[in-house]
């Protein structure tokens, strides 16, 4: 039965001044004066005045009546505030302490101040105490194309018509003709129907990478162990379920694979050319067996590009593979509404990565793919959407080293360079210096000492004039640490002889013995340059028994 009296009352009104209301009209309520004329107990009493001398909000009997305790899973959500010491936290000693602990393990950078000549390529002023001239050997200019007459050209000219910056992102003012025209040709080029370009091929690896993991209902991502950082933090930052297969191994690769049911999407990451290794993956078997399971193949082709191919378009054109990595079936652009069983369709599509900042001699990345896959990554890619786009003058250069690598030009290039690779190649060996076996065109020394190979790397600046850059943890793993060797088509034979006596002077300063490069397996000399021209791939692939991860030495070479 309602109460007649507070019937009449708004029942807002009623929540607001139910303490006033019960002071003042409670004990004429039949019902409520039971509880009002009892008094509580003598504990309830005392703990009541304490909390009452605590709050002065609670002395007033009207409102303490109308306050509750919190339940006990409110209060175990309470934080209690910590005291507060005075002291502001030094940012400053924590950035010096991280910076001392780099600096322990000789893993702290110091970077070279050198100006490249792009009149005298290679050659470039070192400005680190004194200046003086210095022949630069680690470039990923591989071959010398930022210095080209008509690169140089083609920048100069869109520069003074154009200016020097984009103007915006590529939705903003920042899309021009030479975004559009470089696209089309790089899709020519690679055989595919769209390309993408990025500011970098970090973010085009990353962005890209994290969009399709992000997008495509569950999918799972199958990466190489050597693969770059970019696609690393692409793949972690996605969040998608990944499995880290032996770095260029198919066997492996096949049966992580296998664990996982072939209907669920996925992704196969990884290098055609190790940046720091030098080895060469087995395209053809990475591809066969992703796309038996279902996958879609990413490949970063970008220590690759401009160097192999009859057109320069990387390690799949001289393979003679892109045929076979050409999009058969379906379309990225609807993989979110669109049903698991019909997403196992794709199995052969090939998505491409490449970049116009080492053999093109410019800056920025780019992919190629679908139509619908570059679509979808062009209007959901956060890194793509939200930066200001490449100028003008760097898509010009750009576009210019594209043509002359894919001309007559562009083959005498690559074919001087690979003879200039394998001279001081072949030379180092002799020489007895600690050169890794590699098919491609960087050549790795390992020293396996970061300390030491600093010292190595500063001498030969500093008393010979020779700039080769030490490789240190974090680009290669703790105890891998080498010299990285890269020479271009533009290097000569006298030039090379004099690194190499130079290097052997520095070993003999520094006590740092010398022994003639053996396999580690089968112990033999390398034989890449006879090897080379029978095969494009790892060798374990032909030679069971020879678990070395980057031996070329096969049992018959003459074979």
């Amino acid at each position: 039965m309602a109460c007649p009296f507070m019937s009449k009352l708004p029942t807002t009104y009623v929540k607001n001044y139910v303490a006033g209301l019960l002071k003042t009209y409670g004990h004429s309520c039949p019902v409520m004066s039971r509880f009002i004329n009892v008094g509580p107990s003598v504990g309830a009493t005392n703990e009541q005045t304490d909390i009452k001398k605590k709050c002065p909000f609670l002395e007033d009997e009207s409102t303490a009546k109308a306050v509750k305790e919190v339940s006990k899973e409110i209060q175990e959500d309470v934080i209690e505030p910590k005291i507060n010491t005075g002291n502001v936290y030094n940012y400053e000693k924590f950035f010096h302490e991280q910076i001392m602990r780099k600096k322990a393990d000789h893993s702290y950078r110091i970077f070279r101040k050198v100006n490249r000549l792009a009149m005298d390529f290679p050659y470039a002023v070192e400005y680190t105490g004194n200046e003086k001239p210095v022949t630069v050997w680690c470039s990923n200019d591989y071959l010398g194309m930022s210095c080209h007459p008509e690169v140089k050209s083609a920048v100069q000219r869109t520069l003074d018509k154009y200016g020097s910056g984009a103007g915006g992102t590529r939705n903003i003012s920042g899309n021009s003709m030479f975004h559009e025209n470089l696209e089309k040709d790089l899709a020519v080029l690679h055989e595919k129907e769209a390309a993408l370009l990025f500011t970098s091929c970090f973010v085009a690896n990353d962005s890209t990478l994290f969009t399709l993991g992000k997008m495509i209902p569950g999918l799972h991502i199958f990466s190489d162990s050597g693969n770059h950082a970019s696609m690393i933090q692409g793949i972690r930052n996605c969040g998608a379920p990944k499995h880290i297969f032996r770095h260029n191994d198919p066997k492996h690769l096949e049966e992580l694979l296998m664990s996982v049911d072939k209907a669920i999407p996925k992704i196969v990451a990884f290098e055609t050319v190790h940046s720091m290794t030098g080895a060469i993956c087995p395209l053809e078997e990475l591809c066969e067996i992703s796309h038996k399971y279902g996958a879609l193949t990413f490949v970063d082709e970008v220590h690759a590009v401009g160097l192999y191919g009859d057109h320069g378009a990387g390690v799949g054109e001289l393979r003679g593979l892109m045929n076979q990595m050409d999009i058969i079936s379906g379309t990225l652009g609807y993989y979110i509404n669109m049903p698991v069983e019909k997403i196992n369709t794709i199995f052969n599509l090939l998505f491409y990565v490449y970049i116009l900042g080492k053999a093109y001699g410019n800056v920025g990345g780019y992919v190629a793919a679908s139509s619908n896959l570059i679509d979808m990554i062009r209007s959901y890619a956060a890194g793509f959407i939200f930066t200001t786009s490449l100028p003008p003058m760097v898509l010009a250069g750009a576009r210019a080293a594209v043509g002359v690598l894919a001309s007559t030009e562009g083959r005498s290039l690559r074919k001087k360079h690979q003879e200039n690779v394998e001279y001081l190649r072949q030379k180092l060996y002799a020489a007895g210096l600690p050169v890794e076996s590699t098919p491609s065109h960087i050549i790795p020394i390992k020293i396996g000492n970061p300390n030491l190979c600093t010292k190595i790397s500063d001498l030969l600046l500093q008393e010979k004039g020779h700039y080769v850059q030490a490789i240190n943890y974090p680009t290669v793993p703790i105890g891998q640490e080498k010299l990285r060797l890269a020479p271009t088509p533009h290097h000569t034979p006298e030039m090379v002889d004099t690194l190499v006596e130079d290097m052997l002077d520095v070993w003999v300063k520094l006590g740092i013995p010398l022994n003639a490069t053996r396999c580690s397996m089968c112990k033999k000399k390398p034989l890449c340059a006879r090897i080379s021209n029978h095969i494009q791939n790892n060798c374990r692939i032909t030679i069971e028994s020879c678990l070395a991860p980057n031996c070329y030495q096969l049992v018959n070479a003459s074979a």
